[in-house]
């Protein structure tokens, strides 16, 4: 069983629903919520929900972690491999459109990055705006740079570093993806679609909620650890706002309001990822939703 939706849409909640009406397991799709630092900040389902029905992939990576698509799969492999085993339905659920493609369409096996070469590549990149670094991956990856936007800096260093690492473009790399470890064709698939106004109206008062619920804490103390500012999980929504917040960079309420805007901006995103990548999927409601995956599942 497979779950996607943008944030705040209800996916947590239909999975917890399912996974207890099939004893599944629920398992997490969601980049930011495999970190072990942000539990508020990111939505995580709660210990109370965990405990409900069994529960893989969330909070089991260290912030300090360069942590990956191709890493999340294998860990994915492991998970999907155990609950087999244990006779559980395994039910995906998150926002990463990129985790769900690699799940049902494969991922090139590109090795591992030394630490060494990263390094190098990014320090490089340091003093380089986003315009002058797209155009250095142009000139040594032009395929790869045409597919990347100018100021898609993650994924442009990234295809800087397997190029420079290996001597081969990321996009030669993926030509040769491995299988996928799904037969979508063979899964229920879900998207969640939630009225535009709505959804915002969920956003914002979600992200109250967690402020309500310590999420400032979170990333006072995630501060306190100096991590590298490329990080993946210091780009949390909400993250970067609340920590100038906590500099005297910016008021409370104008890093409560950055925050609910970012978070509004991904969900659009997530919603043109879902629509343009993943048209045989299934839509639904949050409210029909949980008919239409029994009715799918045969239940």
């Amino acid at each position: 069983m497979l779950i996607a939706g943008p944030t705040a849409s209800g996916k947590s909640a239909l999975a917890l629903s399912i996974a207890g009406r099939t004893g599944g397991i629920v398992l997490n799709a969601d980049s930011m919520q495999v970190y072990g630092d942000l539990s508020v900040l990111t939505a995580r389902p709660t210990v109370a929900e965990m405990a409900e029905v069994p529960h893989g992939l969330y909070g089991h990576v260290d912030a300090d972690t360069d942590y990956s698509v191709g890493r999340w799969l294998e860990d994915a492999k492991r998970a999907l491999a155990a609950a087999r085993a244990a006779g559980r339905l395994p039910v995906f659920v998150g926002g990463t459109g990129l985790y769900f493609r690699a799940l049902t369409q494969g991922l090139a096996e590109i090795p591992a990055i030394p630490e060494a070469v990263r390094a190098e590549v990014r320090g490089a990149a340091e003093a380089l705006d986003s315009p002058a670094l797209h155009a250095r991956l142009a000139a040594r990856d032009p395929e790869s740079a045409t597919r990347l936007k100018v100021n898609d800096r993650q994924r442009v260093l990234r295809a800087l570093e397997v190029i420079h690492a290996t001597g081969r473009s990321l996009t030669d790399w993926q030509r040769d993806a491995q299988p996928p470890v799904l037969d979508a064709a063979r899964c229920a698939k879900i998207v969640l679609e939630v009225d535009r106004d709505l959804l915002r109206q969920r956003i914002d008062a979600r992200f109250e909620a967690m402020m309500a619920a310590g999420a400032l804490e979170e990333v006072r103390r995630l501060a306190t650890r100096n991590l590298a500012p490329d990080r993946t999980v210091l780009k949390a929504h909400g993250a970067p706002a609340l920590t100038r917040y906590l500099k005297g960079e910016m008021t409370l309420a104008d890093a409560i309001a950055e925050g609910q805007s970012d978070t509004r901006r991904y969900a659009k995103r997530q919603a043109t990822f879902f629509r343009h990548q993943m048209p045989d999927w299934a839509r639904a409601t949050p409210a029909a939703a949980l008919g239409v995956v029994m009715g799918m599942l045969g239940n």
